[in-house]
């Protein structure tokens, strides 16, 4: 069973690799929740509701650092700061204790409903589409409870049919977007050839045919064009199309609270198993009546203990055993593969007056996460010195110092080439001197 499980989360890191393909190399990536439009109930349910514990999630956090000033409330009424949840930097805060204490932070954004037709302008329509074409990976939110006092907008609950629904939408407005990167093409081939506007008797680059047929092909069986096959020249004509289907997808199932508890329902297999025939993906079943009873409690953490101890208690009375019966939040979840789906990792700066969570891109070299800090850090770039924190937890025999760290050799020096990891702590050193006046 191990093995099946470390092949799995390889398929999960591969298939995110491959959206990243098509992404914008930033450092600053926002994810968005994209689902149908919600009914109302006691408990509200849907991309409201999770965006909101998300933000309410980011505010129990940041009372950890008090020291520390930070807007991590709402930006907008529909955007939000998340605050990675991060034991390594909690660590290193409590190694240093700084009065200044900086994490690292997911923006999320709470896009409109989307309902049948939209790609061609119904409902919300276009307004929907540019605030998806805005955000860089996807939160795919699907109703998977049945609630009487929670309509449902199709009137009844089929979550099969909502993926369908969000998905043809999706891939019908980039099947129309292809449409015009063709007709764009052929009128720029003609323009560079000296020929008419009528004339049709000439041939496109190849690496655009191949690219543009493999593309029009998927999104015309539903099916996201992240996940498809593609050459480097390829996937450099896609990054220009501007194509929804090219980001990340992460699939959020939300379940009723019963079967949150007994880890499954009806409909999961099912869901499963159209991700699986579509593309492949990350699917995260959530319950949104769970988590925000257990936000609710945030004030009295005995409270949130005997909650989650009654929840364990329908997990056992449920036929479930060991670790299946524990409960917990999945917004820490959440969080952590939106900016996993978006490629983004952490290195830290520590030391007495602060600690900080830097974020950067995957496969970022040492030159740019210096520039992350401030661009004279790159454009002057010496060197790195830098301890992976799983090193320095071993090694720095509990002093708020390197130096045990540096005498167990675990302390080096990296160069331009050098590829930043997850958790590395660093400390750039660099020469930048002002042009000398003439």
């Amino acid at each position: 069973m191990p093995p099946k499980k470390k092949n799995q989360n390889a398929d999960e890191e591969l298939g995110l690799m491959r959206a990243a393909r098509f992404g914008r190399v930033k450092n600053t990536l926002t994810m968005g929740f994209v689902g149908l439009p919600n009914g109302s109930s006691k408990f509200v349910v849907g991309k409201s509701t999770l965006t909101n514990l998300l933000a309410g999630a980011a505010h129990a956090e940041a009372a950890n650092y008090v020291r520390q000033n930070m807007p991590f409330c709402t930006i907008d009424p529909n955007i939000v700061q998340c605050i990675v949840p991060d034991k390594n930097f909690n660590y290193l805060v409590d190694v240093w204790k700084p009065p200044s204490v900086v994490p690292a932070a997911l923006k999320v954004t709470d896009i409109a409903g989307l309902i049948k037709g939209a790609s061609e302008g119904a409902g919300l329509g276009n307004a929907f589409l540019s605030h998806i074409a805005a955000v860089d990976g996807i939160y795919h939110l699907v109703r998977a409870f049945v609630d009487n006092e929670v309509v449902h907008v199709d009137d009844s609950v089929d979550p099969i049919r909502d993926l369908e629904t969000i998905q043809g939408e999706l891939c019908a407005k980039d099947a129309a977007g292809l449409q015009a990167v063709y007709d764009r093409e052929m009128e720029k081939t003609r323009k560079e050839k000296g020929l008419s506007r009528q004339s049709t008797n000439f041939k496109l680059s190849e690496s655009f045919t191949e690219a543009y047929d493999k593309c029009k092909k998927l999104v015309e069986s539903n099916t996201p064009i992240q996940t498809g096959e593609f050459s480097a020249a390829e996937v450099d004509h896609i990054r220009d199309w501007g194509m929804i289907t090219t980001k990340p997808q992460i699939y959020v199932i939300n379940l009723s609270q019963k079967s949150f508890i007994r880890k499954g329902n009806k409909w999961l297999p099912k869901i499963a198993e159209w991700v699986k025939t579509h593309g492949g993906g990350t699917i995260i079943p959530v319950s949104c009546e769970f988590e925000q009873k257990y936000f609710d409690l945030k004030d009295d953490p005995e409270g949130q203990k005997a909650f989650l101890k009654q929840c364990k208690e329908e997990a056992l009375a449920a036929g479930l055993k060991g670790p299946q019966a524990e409960i917990k939040s999945m917004v820490p979840r959440l969080i952590r593969s939106g900016r996993q789906a978006l490629c983004l990792q952490s290195f830290y700066t520590a030391g007495p007056k602060e600690v900080r969570a830097w974020t950067i891109m995957k496969g970022c070299l040492a030159p740019q996460a210096a520039g992350v800090i401030h661009s004279d850090f790159e454009r002057g770039f010496i060197k790195a010195e830098v301890c992976n924190i799983e090193d320095f937890k071993a090694y720095h025999n509990g002093e708020a110092s390197m130096a045990k760290v540096k005498e167990a050799g675990k302390y080096r020096q990296e160069g331009k080439a050098y590829v930043m990891q997850e958790g590395d702590i660093v400390v750039f050193m660099h020469n930048t001197t002002t042009a000398k006046k003439k």
